[in-house]
């Protein structure tokens, strides 16, 4: 299992990866996760956090900033399942409401950075939800509160659904767990604890090179669809080896977001292709905060898909009533087309258009247009969906009615009905042939009889037949 991120200096990977604060430059190692994730932190410049808003172009290009005329995602709770997000940082503050830790490595409220990439969930959250800060005075005297609820602060990132709540479930993933727990048990109990606490868009920028996923995956996913609730997943990137869209983002019902370069269209590296693909958001030159207060500028997938889990939690806060697979259907039906016309493994639906999102009539969808976990339960595991609890170890009896045993059939002796028509026909097809006999004899001998008509050339060469027997 990786992050669906990678760092922004693709292009020189010799280049060891430093991070700029504020005041003075540290560098830091690149960890990587198996060789899944690539590239170097890109450099960036010192500069005050308000440099770092103006980089944030898919707020306007993507029609964010005119959807918050409409919302701003107030009242709706996100879970960003991930390797755990600092909530102390500026541009955060207040912003986490909640947590907890499935890894059994981490803080028990979700909040301690842990994993091969420990600020990976931090970044996340911030192009999420993030809020801003109030600079400091130009004085160098302390700095302002930060903005009251409701407002967005000068400075820093500023996320999609600025007003949105954050619950954070930490998991650790991309390295060996010091705890022991797999992903195969971290990501049901994180799915698990995010709907029973209140999370009605779920977000998770993890993702794998295979497009299965265990059958222990199977109830918590339901669980969550059951229980109405949007999960948003990473497409993944190739540059870190995800040529294809690998689970969770293969899970039907899951609104899978692939990655847009500049010039929106799609990212060479920080994307990937398939079937499951829904909608396609920025995934190259992003921005977002790291533990402790500093910002990164940064690329991937795992980019993509909290912008449109903001654009999901702008929507439940518009309508709160709205059902999971109305949101999804909005978010879809509204993205601007691009490559093959209609549906592709590209781009999905098309380009993320917030503003339409928020301000078009779209119809009422009858399904999910991305597909329901309940009907390939059915169909794959034949699973009971009468409730939503985990599928049980031992076997499950089918719903299908068992075959038959195999018997070996008797032969028994023919009646008289059966050999009476049978006989009828031999004798009808002997009549039949004995009268086409009689005829072509008959034909026979009346040619055989009759006198040769005389033949004499024409002036041409040609030989005619001359009738004998004078005319009529």
């Amino acid at each position: 299992m990786v992050r669906g991120h990678q760092r922004s200096n693709r292009l020189q990977p010799g280049i060891r990866p430093r991070r700029r604060f504020r005041a003075a430059a540290a560098a830091l190692a690149a960890v990587l996760a198996g060789g899944s994730l690539a590239g170097g932190l890109f450099i960036a410049p010192s500069a005050f956090a308000d440099s770092w808003r103006d980089k944030e172009y898919w707020l306007n290009e993507y029609g964010i900033s005119a959807a918050w005329q409409v919302s701003k995602g107030a009242g709706v709770k996100v879970a960003i399942i991930d390797s755990g997000v600092d909530g102390q940082h500026p541009d955060l503050k207040d912003a986490v409401v909640g947590g907890t830790d499935a890894s059994g490595a981490g803080s028990p409220d979700g909040q301690k950075s842990i994993g091969s990439k420990p600020e990976h969930g931090t970044l996340v959250a911030t192009l999420l939800a993030g809020r801003g800060h109030t600079p400091p005075s130009p004085s160098g005297a302390p700095a302002s509160p930060s903005p009251a609820a409701g407002s967005i602060g000068s400075d820093g990132i500023v996320g999609v659904a600025p007003e949105a709540q954050i619950l954070t479930v930490s998991a650790w993933l991309g390295s060996p767990n010091p705890a022991g727990k797999t992903d195969q048990e971290q990501i049901p109990e994180a799915v698990r604890w995010a709907v029973d606490n209140g999370a009605k868009v779920i977000n998770i920028s993890l993702g794998s090179t295979s497009p299965d996923w265990p059958q222990s995956w199977d109830a918590a996913f339901l669980y969550a669809e059951q229980k109405d609730v949007v999960v948003v997943a990473a497409a993944g990137n190739r540059i870190a080896g995800n040529v294809q869209v690998g689970a969770p983002a293969t899970i039907p019902g899951v609104l899978t977001v692939a990655g847009l370069d500049r010039n929106r269209t799609a990212s060479v590296d920080a994307s990937s292709q398939g079937i499951s693909i829904g909608v396609s958001a920025p995934s190259e030159q992003l921005v977002g905060g790291l533990p402790g207060g500093s910002y990164e500028d940064w690329a991937g997938t795992s980019g993509s898909a909290p912008i449109v889990s903001g654009v999901a939690a702008l929507i439940r806060s518009k309508w709160p009533t709205m059902s999971a697979k109305q949101v999804i259907n909005r978010i879809v039906s509204t993205a601007q087309d691009a490559g093959a016309p209609g549906k592709d493994p590209i781009y999905g639906y098309g380009i993320l258009n917030a503003e339409a999102a928020l301000k078009a009539d779209v119809p009422e969808a009858q399904s999910n247009p991305l597909g329901s976990i309940a009907d390939w339960i059915r169909v794959h595991r034949r699973g009971d969906l009468s409730t939503p609890t985990p599928l049980p170890t031992t076997k499950v009896s089918s719903s299908l009615p068992p075959l038959a045993d195999p018997t070996v059939p008797v032969a028994k002796a023919p009646s008289e009905a059966d050999t009476t028509v049978p006989a009828a026909v031999v004798v009808g097809f002997g009549v039949l042939f004995i009268a086409i006999l009689a005829g072509a004899t008959f034909q026979l001998r009346r040619a055989y009889r009759a006198p040769p008509k005389p033949v004499e050339a024409t002036e041409s060469g040609e030989v005619e037949v001359v009738d004998p027997s004078p005319p009529k």
